[in-house]
């Protein structure tokens, strides 16, 4: 839909000016967590005070927000974790999910070849989940406090209940209820929640207990019988052997400049790192600065380098396992500039997918943790949709991360994204991801820990974080909380937040051909005017921890 000027006349008022945006960042000396819950963050804190490090409170977040942010927080699903440590060697953990064996190229089309909706709900959305086992093996390879030590938080705070905020019960009632309704376990335990309920989850603390007391359970034991049960009760397709073989995988981060600045982001299969790289290879040159942010000329230019680097996403990412993935080439200098040549600073352009084969040599969530000694996490995990497939198998929602395949090559996802041949269904796979775990570094020193939940829009919302700070001297709080935009080449429109643009930037991008989505932020998010959510923590000169955690879901940074 193309909204006119007239008819953007009605839905926008003025720009949030950044002068308004006065909040700053949480300031501390030692130790930081951000994240979307002020009861994980707090947790998370509490560890590095006992001693632990960033990956012991990562894994202790990690297993809280399973129980507070049931929308994304899980078991049942999986994710990406960047860490670095304390004498400046990073590592990827990838412990995305993967699909099942018995998974097939068409499972998810009608005979006319139409893409159905089991990829989304029910049981057969599900790949096999990750998440207990990228823990675990994080926590063994670098963790210092006991393993129980650290999911005891979690399974208490299941056992005990905590109250429920106002931003979870609205996301109790929205479109997720008519989902959740339709499997009886699940609307038992969140149907029907009101803020200021204490929800009490029984079952969860009894599976936390058990992964407490050995994690192998999940994938071997207790919890393991009762997923393969309900899955032969229900049609799904995740057997006994499925979480057995299951194995994370460590990964070479993805290494790239932006203005002297070193940027650290997660290899495919996530798309975020290239995508990321690949963008701010391309906008380097340009002097965004002198163009005013979010002016006209700022945005057409981002949103032309965002096109361009979603329309490689969709042709050439995938499961580097299984698809020969074009990354040195994606992410290199000279591609970028190839790239870039055909920006027309007077209008939008046609955008396909590049040719990299020259420059090659062969709802989510997030939250970030900074430590005393300087070792950095960077984690984002998901169910994919919110509450996932809204199916719960003892006390846990499973995930709908099969839909991150493309079902048919070609046609648009849950998000909207059109994902190409390399992202096919196949046994053992795992699916394409946008989650964008990244690290930026000044002089070799860290500068910057982000993320983001948030589908498609996840790698715009990290990129636009960056270029706040470094191009436009934001604080990182200011960086957060400012408002975003987003294109992911297709559908070939801008998405917004409500009060993003001010009304000449507006008709000045519809004069240059630019399509606006119809509703300020439903591209992206099932809150209208709601772009990502960003959860980040930068680092001043003296070494201080500045926690920046995003206003949009009501998050909280809490450090000492």
């Amino acid at each position: 839909m193309r909204i006119t000027v007239r008819s953007a006349a009605l839905l926008l008022l003025v720009a949030v000016p950044l002068a308004a945006q006065s909040r700053l960042p949480v300031r501390g000396k030692h130790a930081m967590v951000a994240s979307v819950d002020v009861i994980a963050s707090r947790i998370g804190a509490d560890v590095m005070k006992r001693g632990g490090n960033a990956v012991d409170a990562a894994v202790a977040v990690a297993f809280s927000l399973a129980v507070t942010w049931p929308e994304a927080g899980n078991l049942g699903g999986g994710g990406f974790m960047l860490v670095r440590t304390a004498d400046g060697k990073s590592v990827a953990i990838d412990y995305r999910e993967v699909a099942p064996a018995a998974a097939t190229r068409n499972m998810y089309l009608d005979a006319e070849g139409k893409v159905t909706k089991d990829s989304t709900l029910g049981y057969r959305a599900s790949g096999v989940p990750g998440t207990v086992a990228g823990l675990a093996l994080v926590h063994k390879r670098y963790g210092k406090l006991p393993w129980r030590t650290l999911v005891e938080p979690a399974r208490k705070l299941a056992a005990d209940g905590f109250v429920v905020s106002e931003y979870l019960a609205r996301s109790f009632k929205a479109t997720e209820a008519q989902r959740m309704k339709q499997f009886p376990e699940s609307w038992r335990i969140y149907g029907d929640r009101k803020m200021g309920d204490r929800l009490v989850q029984p079952e969860l603390a009894a599976v936390l207990a058990r992964i407490a007391n050995d994690p192998s359970d999940f994938y071997r034991g207790v919890t393991a019988k009762r997923i393969v049960q309900a899955m032969k009760e229900h049609g799904g397709i995740i057997t006994a052997e499925d979480l057995a073989s299951y194995k994370p995988a460590v990964r070479t981060p993805l290494h790239g400049t932006y203005r002297g600045y070193e940027i650290v982001s997660m290899p495919p299969p996530s798309s975020g790192g290239i995508a990321l790289i690949e963008m701010l290879n391309m906008l380097e040159p340009y002097d965004l600065k002198s163009m005013g942010w979010h002016s006209s000329e700022h945005v057409h230019t981002m949103v032309e380098v965002m096109r361009r680097a979603y329309a490689d996403r969709a042709q050439f990412l995938g499961d580097p396992d299984f698809a020969r993935v074009p990354v040195t080439a994606l992410i290199s200098k000279p591609y970028a500039a190839k790239r870039r040549a055909d920006i027309d600073p007077a209008k939008a352009t046609k955008v396909e997918a590049g040719d990299p084969t020259p420059y090659e040599s062969p709802s989510t969530t997030h939250f970030s943790v900074a430590d005393k000694d300087g070792m950095l996490v960077s984690n984002t995990y998901t169910l994919n949709d919110s509450f996932g497939s809204a199916v719960t198998i003892s006390g846990f929602l499973m995930n709908d991360e099969m839909d991150d395949f493309a079902s048919r090559p070609g046609t648009p996802n849950l998000y909207g994204l059109v994902q190409g041949e390399a992202n096919a269904i196949q046994p053992r796979k795992r699916p394409l991801s946008s989650m964008t775990p990244t690290f930026v570094l000044k002089d070799g020193k860290p500068f910057l820990v982000a993320g983001s939940p948030g589908g498609g829009t996840i790698i715009n919302t990290v990129l636009q974080v960056i270029v706040n700070i470094v191009d436009f001297g934001m604080n990182a709080q200011q960086a957060v909380d400012a408002p975003r935009f987003h294109h992911q080449w297709l559908p070939d429109e801008i998405g917004w937040e409500a009060f993003e643009f001010p009304r000449d930037t507006w008709d000045a991008l519809v004069k240059m051909g630019h399509t606006f989505h119809a509703i300020p932020g439903l591209v992206s998010s099932k809150i209208p005017g709601s772009i990502g959510d960003a959860e980040c923590i930068a680092f001043d000169a003296n070494g201080d921890r500045l926690g920046a955690s995003d206003g949009r879901r009501g998050g909280t940074a809490v450090g000492w």
